[in-house]
């Protein structure tokens, strides 16, 4: 038995002598999805977040396809609204269509951060996460059978008794720090510049390569115009905060010849193509999800996407190992899953930042990328690793292609009506849905399933015709919307009810 066995083997359910079940540090977008997901799966959460209120810069401004089914299944888009969508998007400036994309959503979805960490407050919160902020982690103490978390706020020094603390405050992550996590990878050798200004006017740019550097430039409906600016020449500077917005417009206009220094800036940042990967998810009690266990170029909507989709995987998951219904293993799967996505996601965004951000001594690579991507298979292809609609999990026994893919979010039809297969899950529970012939559905399957009722939902719909599910008879979907079992018999059911969901109620 190693550490971490034997730490979990010492877990005791409940609040017996803790604070929380799990203390979150960081509440942007993953630290409160994460929030909300440990309460769905009915774990007592606090979140403690340096800011004492939220962010007012959208520096992510793009959800994914899968990103965007990920909050159909939680029933997030409702509140969300419909927000505007662009199907044209890119690999490292290369331009790539969106709008083909197998899922409901297809595209990119554009809504600011703050909108996103708006309507993910409201959810956790709505759910009963209690979020502290104006509280600055300051220590980090792993004990036996808990994690003491030590944090100045506004009426001094709290301390709080935790069996778990997730990291979810960004790359310079305090947690992971104070934890000890490896983060290994590269510093930055190129830096854009970038700003979201009010009152100037210029031709909107997407990537538009000059003879000094890259630029961009789009406007928003309400007359906010966003600028990024890249000089082929320049290197990072060593920075202790923000840019002043004066260096932006300089660059801006050794690139383009513009001047844009009477606008009005609302915030400006820089940010380069450094590119680390904490060396583990998981260490002992402490957990690390999004930027804070990953530091990459923000291009593409891609950093924010992939946190999000980090916190899906690990709330179900955590919420289950506290309160005691988790097999054995489950939480490490986490990492097993969540680093493997990284290190491809990373290792992506390497190739993007060097076509995207190279001068001249890169425009036959980038030639060789347009051709290639004029390819409908290649194109497919980066377009489902981007948006996130091709992960795929260790589904476990079986060879079935859809093991640990994402559960397409087909309109069901059921005795009930049409049902969007998102709905079920929005409990945060499993999913058995039974796919039945001729309206008469198999009872073994229901009957096999019963025993975890508590924690599965069972649907029977009609066949889907078309798509990922043609053919199925039976799927098993875990509360992340991943694929766990596909058809079989009743020994290999009930094997992946207990392999995802725990002993059978009553054992």
């Amino acid at each position: 038995m190693d550490a971490e066995d034997a730490e979990d083997a010492e877990d005791a359910v409940g609040l017996a002598g803790m604070d929380a079940q799990v203390v979150v540090v960081g509440a942007g977008p993953v630290g409160l999805l994460l929030a909300g997901e440990l309460r769905l799966g009915g774990a007592h959460v606090v979140v403690l977040e340096r800011r004492t209120a939220p962010i007012t810069e959208s520096r992510a401004s793009t959800l994914h396809a899968r990103t965007m089914e990920i909050f159909d299944q939680r029933g997030l888009l409702g509140p969300l609204g419909v927000p505007a969508r662009e199907t044209r998007g890119h690999f490292g400036g290369v331009p790539l269509d969106f709008g083909r994309l197998d899922s409901r959503y297809p595209g990119l979805w554009k809504v600011l951060q703050v909108r996103t960490e708006a309507l993910l407050g409201q959810w956790a919160t709505g759910l009963g996460a209690d979020v502290r902020r104006g509280h600055e982690l300051t220590a980090l103490t792993e004990r036996a059978g808990h994690v003491e978390a030590e944090a100045v706020g506004p009426e001094g020094t709290v301390r709080l008794r935790a069996r778990y603390v997730v990291g979810c405050d960004g790359e310079d992550s305090t947690v992971r720090r104070l934890a000890g996590f490896g983060f290994p990878g590269s510093d930055a050798s190129r830096e854009l510049l970038r700003a979201d200004v009010a009152g100037i006017d210029i031709p909107d740019r997407r990537f538009q390569r000059f003879a000094d550097g890259l630029a961009v430039a789009a406007r928003r409906a309400d007359g906010v115009t966003r600028v990024m600016v890249h000089e082929f020449a320049g290197r990072p500077e060593v920075r202790t905060g923000a840019p002043a917005f004066a260096e932006t417009a300089a660059a801006w206009a050794r690139v383009t010849g513009e001047d844009i220094s009477q606008g009005t800036p609302l915030w400006s940042n820089a940010f380069g193509n450094a590119c680390r990967q904490a060396d583990r998810y998981r260490k002992n009690r402490v957990l690390l999800a999004g930027d804070a266990a990953h530091r990459q170029m923000p291009v593409g909507g891609q950093a924010l996407n992939l946190g999000l989709q980090d916190a899906m995987n690990l709330g179900w998951k955590l919420a289950a190992h506290v309160s005691g219904r988790a097999p054995a293993g489950l939480l490490d799967t986490y990492h097993q899953e969540r680093h493997a996505v990284g290190a491809r996601t990373l290792a992506d965004i390497t190739a993007q930042a060097a076509i995207l951000l190279g001068g001249p001594e890169v425009d036959g690579l980038r030639a060789v990328f347009e051709e290639l991507i004029a390819v409908d298979r290649a194109a497919v292809h980066l377009t489902g690793k981007i948006s996130g609609l091709d992960t795929r999990y260790g589904g476990g026994p079986g060879d079935d292609p859809r093991l640990g893919a994402r559960l397409p979010l087909h309109d069901l039809e059921t005795a009930r009506g049409p049902l969007n297969a998102a709905e079920p899950l929005r409990s945060g529970q499993g999913l058995l849905l039974c796919l039945c012939k001729d309206g008469v559905p198999d009872p073994w399957p229901r009957s096999t399933a019963a025993p975890w009722a508590d924690r599965v939902r069972t649907v029977t719909a009609a066949p889907v015709p078309d798509g990922a599910l043609s053919g199925a008879e039976n799927v098993l979907v875990r509360p992340d919307g991943h694929i766990a079992w596909v058809d079989g018999d009743a020994d290999g059911l009930r094997a992946a009810l207990g392999r995802w969901f725990g002993a059978p109620a009553g054992v």
